[in-house]
């Protein structure tokens, strides 16, 4: 079965303050993750990057998988290839994160299913940058 986005979970991720692990964020302000961390940002959310060189980002700590973020997780924002999310929605599921955002492009229905299952809110192939406004968040 295929994966639909429900707007009430679209809002309730994009309008609850909390923290978003930015899995693939690190400090190349050329990537898409960069801007979309920055904009979830001023939608009131903490983030940490989540990138092998756990390295800090826009003034936030990063680390190198998400079993070493030492808080809970709200939401995983998942911006690696499709075919990495899996591993990445396993470890979501495994840290007690609450939510998986799987970005525009990243597509893993069975992963997304896993995560389902799990009791996670799942959100796939979409961004925030086009939820915010189409909801009236912004």
């Amino acid at each position: 079965m295929a994966h639909t986005n429900d707007p009430e979970v679209v809002r309730r991720l994009l309008s609850t303050p909390g923290l978003w692990a930015v899995v693939g964020l690190s400090e190349n302000r050329s990537r898409t993750a960069y801007d979309i961390a920055r904009y979830v940002m001023n939608l009131g959310m903490r983030i940490v990057a989540v990138h092998p060189k756990a390295e800090p980002v826009l003034g936030a700590p990063g680390y190198a998988s998400l079993s070493e973020v030492p808080e809970p997780i709200d939401v995983v924002d998942v911006f690696v290839r499709s075919e990495l999310a899996g591993a990445v929605v396993d470890e979501a599921i495994a840290v007690g994160a609450r939510a998986v955002w799987l970005q525009l492009g990243v597509i893993d229905e069975e992963a997304a299913a896993r995560a389902r299952e799990a009791g996670l809110d799942v959100v796939m192939d979409t961004c925030p940058a086009i939820e915010a406004p189409r909801l009236g968040i912004c």
